[in-house]
């Protein structure tokens, strides 16, 4: 049975004000869930009873636990439709370093705002191998709900990180990518091997202190090249073919 304070504590974690408070982040869904156990410890789960009969054995003795009914379930659900367990986890205090990208390909994110989105680059960024996305302050909130749910477990392998995003990139000495109208076309140029990926504000693009901090700018032309088109990609999708391209020239 789960208590009524339980369940006004996840709907609290919707607002990113309680999340930071409570240090906590909402995941549902025998998926999301299963993928984040393999290297997260929850500090809390409620399910119901034949998700326990397959998962009894994963949960560490330290985490509270609740067997709840269908009806306990979708009072305490943050989706529309319910997916058997409800875990809370301690939102990740990982650091990150310059020296990290020295040696790798890393994704920047300015000005995300879409949840979708967010959840969607993460998982791209998990399929091509990208373990670190750095995030300017202003950019979407990835422990909000809606983008747990869409990076689809992501989050157990990609780490996430929030900072001054000009200021740190203004101390980079690695590649600083950038895609923009005015760029070259992505298929014509030299990728290396390592350094930062940025990516824009759905509407926006990269801001100008952004724009200024790229070295080297890239296109994603259409096709037939010249004729008229949409005006743009989603950034998720624009996301998952500049990755794409760098990792397929490193084959």
């Amino acid at each position: 049975m789960i208590t009524k304070a339980r369940i006004k504590l996840i709907k609290s974690l919707e607002q990113r004000k309680q999340r930071n408070l409570q240090h906590l982040f909402v995941a549902e869904g025998p998926k999301l869930v299963g993928e984040l156990l393999a290297t997260m410890q929850p500090s809390y789960v409620a399910a119901l009873s034949e998700w326990w009969y397959e998962n009894k054995d994963i949960i560490k003795s330290s985490c509270e636990t609740d067997t709840i009914t269908t009806e306990e379930l979708q009072r305490a659900s943050l989706l529309r439709t319910p997916q058997q367990v409800i875990a809370l986890f301690p939102i990740p205090q990982d650091s990150f370093k310059l020296e990290m990208v020295q040696q790798e390909l890393c994704l920047a994110l300015d000005g995300v705002q879409d949840p979708g989105n967010m959840g969607t680059i993460l998982r791209i960024a998990d399929w091509f191998g990208i373990h670190h996305v750095v995030c300017s302050e202003d950019t979407v909130d990835v422990y909000n709900p809606k983008a747990i749910q869409a990076t689809m477990g992501a989050l157990a392998r990609v780490k996430v990180h929030y900072t001054n995003l000009s200021e740190m990139l203004s101390q980079c000495k690695v590649p600083i990518y950038g895609t923009l109208l005015d760029g070259n076309n992505i298929y014509e140029q030299e990728l290396g091997q390592y350094g930062f990926i940025v990516m824009g504000n759905e509407g926006k693009g990269l801001s100008q202190p952004i724009r200024n901090l790229v070295t080297q700018k890239l296109l994603i032309p259409n096709y037939p090249t010249g004729t008229q088109t949409t005006e743009s990609l989603n950034v998720a999708i624009a996301t998952s073919i500049v990755c794409s391209e760098f990792r397929r020239r490193q084959q």
